[in-house]
């Protein structure tokens, strides 16, 4: 025991040393509300699309449906980890740029605690913002104004969860989970030698706050070949208990004079209710086909903007409107046993799957882009003469980001995610 808890604790210490930073992006959506949110999905189901609600494997650590740990068996100890690079095509108009970034992306781990009680904790971003643009203003044939936007930070996740078996078939889990990060964006306006002041404006916020998150799965033999699961979560909004600090300097060109002044908005950061419904079918342990439906209810929750009529920053209603995800997923290996000796290819895992996303936030009173994802990938066993369940796990997954009025964002990203499934708590016999 003392071993094990000891494995267990270095692991964790890996998991967070290694995953403190959330991983970026390039985007200027990323300017609105939270950030880009991030799919939260692993290695195994990448390629899937993310697919996860009525996904249930004893091999995969499934954090986004707490339900699922109950699956791992008695011996294993899994660790997950991975990284992606991607390369993001911006348009607008007639102009085209590409821009490349590289994450270390999630670590998570899982094991069995007592019979039908499996547990889980890792680290996995939640949102990224990440931007550096310009904006020239000429409107106006005297005076040019020539802006430049930033903005960086975003926030990540360190959850801890069990997932409980309580009758055959039927399992029930939790995730409590800790946010942190930051909200950083910067304005700096300069306007041409006409004008005589530059403004600049800096608005900031440090994020400490927890989460609740619940899951619940249901699987049942259909038929001799056929496996169902039917899985549901639910993720309680709260607020962050962040205030939004606003900076704002004027300085007079001619003169050098600086006037600034700060405003906060209290409470000004919250997460939404989020509800999740999912199934999938395992055809002859060969087959698994599945379906995910997601909705986090953020026109429920205000946000931090100005109002010019009384020139003050307030919680305004309508900012912000709900999220709807809709995901379809696939994974196929010709041969599932684990002891087989035929052809490495037929022991692979053969994935595919797309998502159709809608925004969660509106821009100039338009809505934001949709989200289209198409993914395919591979989770390749790694055999040697004392382990056979590890997999390699390698997708590719291109991401459309588009409206009718704004940027189009093209993202071609490869993941790459190691599952080291080991056999830690097995006692060895010696003849």
């Amino acid at each position: 025991m003392k071993k094990r808890i000891f494995s267990i604790l270095l692991t964790g210490a890996v998991v967070l040393s290694a995953s403190a930073q959330v991983s970026k992006t390039l985007s200027p959506y990323s300017q609105f509300g939270l950030g880009t949110l991030a799919d939260q999905s692993q290695g195994f189901n990448r390629g899937m699309g993310g697919l996860s609600i009525g996904f249930r494997d004893s091999k995969a650590a499934n954090m986004q449906n707490p339900a699922s740990y109950s699956a791992v068996d008695s011996l294993t100890m899994i660790f997950d980890m991975g990284v992606s690079g991607q390369l993001t095509n911006f348009k607008e108009g007639g102009k085209k740029i590409n821009r490349k970034t590289a994450d270390f992306d999630y670590a998570v781990a899982l094991f069995r605690v007592l019979p039908h009680l499996g547990m889980s904790f890792g680290v996995v971003p939640y949102s990224n913002i990440g931007y550096s643009y310009e904006y020239s203003d000429r409107s106006n044939p005297n005076v040019t104004h020539h802006s430049l936007y930033t903005g960086d930070g975003g926030l990540s996740q360190a959850y801890l969860g069990v997932g409980y078996e309580l009758v055959k078939g039927f399992s029930l889990g939790a995730n409590v989970s800790y946010f942190w990060g930051s909200i950083d964006h910067g304005l700096v306006v300069t306007p041409s030698e006409s004008a005589s002041k530059i403004i600049a404006k800096t608005y900031s916020a440090s994020i400490r706050s927890f989460k609740f998150d619940f899951g619940t799965q249901f699987q049942t033999n259909i038929s001799k070949n056929d496996v169902l699961t039917l899985g549901a979560t639910l993720g309680l909004g709260n607020k962050l208990g962040a205030d939004y600090e606003i900076w704002t300097s004027s300085t007079e060109v001619n003169t050098s004079m600086t006037f600034a002044d700060t405003t906060t908005v209290k409470n000004a950061f919250k997460l939404p209710l989020s509800l999740g419904i999912g199934a999938t079918l395992l055809h002859k342990q060969s087959l698994l086909v599945g379906v995910d439906y997601q909705m986090q209810r953020w026109g429920d929750v205000d946000y931090p903007q100005y109002n010019p009529s009384n020139g003050q920053y307030e919680m305004t209603a309508g900012v912000l409107k709900n999220r709807h995800k809709v995901t379809l997923g696939a994974d196929y290996i010709p041969d599932p046993n684990p002891l087989s000796r035929r052809n490495i290819f037929h022991r692979v895992h053969y994935r595919a799957g797309v998502s159709y996303a809608t925004p969660y936030y509106n821009i100039k009173g338009q809505d934001g882009p949709k989200e289209l994802s198409v993914s395919a990938g591979f989770g390749i066993p790694l055999i040697n003469s004392w382990n056979n369940r590890s997999v390699l796990n390698i997708s590719a997954q291109w991401v459309r980001s588009s409206t009718s009025s704004f940027i189009t964002e093209n993202t071609f990203r490869i993941n790459i995610g190691l599952t080291f499934n080991e056999r830690w708590f097995a006692k060895w016999k010696v003849d």
